[in-house]
């Protein structure tokens, strides 16, 4: 499939941008001189003679970020309640919509016009026609996107409530199964030639160890969202993670630490740490979000608030995936997680997953009336 080519953030992220400006972005301080991304970009060479042209330069791509994860069909209904148990109750309305983490981060990468390579399997139906067909709109490139016949696209049950709070049952599907034993050199290239590379857990640990030793071999950070299966993390996993992503309650069941206050989140981070992990995002709901490295003071960030909330379903996939693209482009992480901020706030007043996920544009605009 052909990929979509996007520019990539303007050196002010904060400033109105201009569309058709293309600036190299710096990699980020985890470097590696193996890897061909690290080198010296080349300087544009002009003629002495006038009655020659100058050699023409041309435009160098920044490494992309490389989401390896899961791609769901969102089952859609709209409910006033959860049902009790043994009842049957109607929906208001019902749809289905693509999304799977992976994809949803995916997409938001593609949509904030930073190049994207989505590494994920569908089934051969008609959900993973729909799920291809939303992250080629949103600009994510699919040369690793496999379509696998033993397995159904995965999917997912998200039962919308009023005021925009959900609950989601998932069937794996191909996310959890068919994958090879080894990933293909082709995948293992486009990973350690990335900038960044971003994990759920929606696939199987074996995938996402794979991917990120790879990684971490060719100096290339690893951001793992806590979101997914709800189980111990392998330490293998963690031993290759740079940031580690959870929200509140994924947090608090990782770590057995309540979460409450933003002192008992302190402590359960601290956790995190003797875990092996030596930053850690998170992700606070209204609350906002805090960056914690270790040794240093956590840096908070409280919520852009938004005009009106409609759908919280990938809003912590928005957020982790655009402070991706703010840090690997160079951003401080006041900056990324203030971008963060922006990207989800606009994420939660559009229902679905992949259909909320923010333009480039419309952020900095946020940003800007902030």
């Amino acid at each position: 499939m052909n990929a979509i080519s996007r520019s990539p953030l303007p050196e002010n992220f904060l400033a109105l941008p201009i569309k058709s400006t293309k600036i190299l972005s710096p990699r980020i301080q985890f470097t590696n001189p193996q890897n061909p991304f690290n080198s010296r970009l080349p300087v544009p060479r002009f003629s002495i003679d006038s009655s020659k042209s100058p050699t023409p330069v041309t435009p160098i791509e920044p490494p992309p970020l490389v989401v390896v994860g899961s791609a769901n069909a969102d089952i859609y209904v709209e409910i006033d309640r959860l049902p009790e148990e043994g009842e049957t109750i109607s929906a208001k309305s019902g749809q289905t919509l693509a999304g799977g983490k992976g994809a949803n981060q995916a997409c938001c990468g593609g949509k904030l016009e930073y190049p994207t390579y989505f590494v994920g399997q569908v089934g051969e139906d008609a959900h993973g026609k729909l799920i291809t067909a939303a992250l080629e709109d949103g600009g994510v490139r699919l040369d690793h996107l496999a379509t696998v016949a033993a397995a159904p696209t995965g999917h997912a049950v998200v039962m919308l409530q009023s005021g925009g709070q959900n609950s989601i049952i998932i069937v794996g599907g191909a996310n959890m199964n068919c994958w090879p034993d080894a990933l293909s050199d082709s995948d293992l290239e486009v990973i350690r030639n990335a900038g960044i590379v971003l994990l759920q857990r929606e696939i199987p640990d074996s995938v996402n160890i794979q991917v990120a030793k790879a990684a971490r071999s060719a100096g290339v950070p690893v951001i793992l969202d806590a979101g997914g299966v709800d189980a111990p993390i392998p330490q293998e996993l963690l031993d290759h993670v740079d940031i580690f992503s959870p929200n509140e309650s994924e947090l608090s069941r990782l770590t057995g630490c309540p979460t409450e206050s933003f002192e008992q989140i302190g402590q359960a981070v601290e956790k995190c740490y003797k875990m092996g992990v030596k930053q850690v995002l998170v992700k606070l709901g209204d609350k906002g979000s805090a960056f914690f490295t270790q040794g240093e003071k956590p840096i908070r960030q409280s919520i852009i608030s938004a005009a009106e909330v409609l759908d919280t379903t990938g809003a912590g996939d928005t957020f982790t995936a655009s402070f991706a693209v703010a840090l690997v482009e160079g951003k401080s992480k006041e900056e990324c997680l203030k971008f963060a901020a922006a990207a989800a706030s606009l994420c939660v007043q559009v229902k679905g997953a992949i259909p909320s996920m923010p333009d480039r544009e419309s952020v900095l605009n946020l940003l800007q009336s902030v």
